[in-house]
């Protein structure tokens, strides 16, 4: 007579909070390295600087404004607040929303942390999605609201 098969057991729920600790508490020191470069971008890149940078051509501020976002990853809501600032000193809507999409969607300041998070291939995927698509939304809001004005 054969024995029953045994089927397998499933990790405690202990076990499995302890490993997500440990590997939490393994990649703290990433965190707080992005966290802090983070900040310092927010505090030492103003509006006014950022201003500085676009040409009034559609093209290039919609590019400008997507890597200069990309650049300053930061919180989504002192993004509001900084295109705020760039749309009163007349920065195009383009140029504003690729810095808004790009500031919330890409990140080169969190690379390091994603690539140890996803992996380098997710990574690479997920920027190059996201760059695209911040250019084409970026024209396509732009144009929206043109036609809605």
């Amino acid at each position: 007579m054969k024995s029953p098969a045994k089927t397998p057991q499933r990790p405690t729920f202990l076990l499995v909070l302890g490993k997500s600790s440990r590997s939490f508490l393994a990649m703290t020191p990433l965190l707080l390295g992005v966290m802090g470069l983070v900040g310092l971008f927010q505090v030492l890149v103003t509006p006014e600087m950022l201003a500085s940078l676009f040409q009034d051509n559609p093209l290039l501020d919609t590019l400008i404004g997507t890597l200069s976002g990309a650049i300053s990853a930061g919180n989504p809501i002192v993004s509001y607040l900084i295109g705020g600032e760039l749309v009163e000193q007349g920065i195009s809507l383009y140029a504003v929303s690729a810095f808004i999409l790009s500031w919330v969607t890409l990140g080169l300041i969190q690379l390091p942390a994603e690539i140890e998070v996803f992996g380098g291939r997710f990574t690479l995927y997920r920027n190059i999605l996201s760059l695209v698509f911040t250019m084409l939304i970026a024209g396509a809001t732009t144009l929206t609201l043109q036609l809605l004005t």
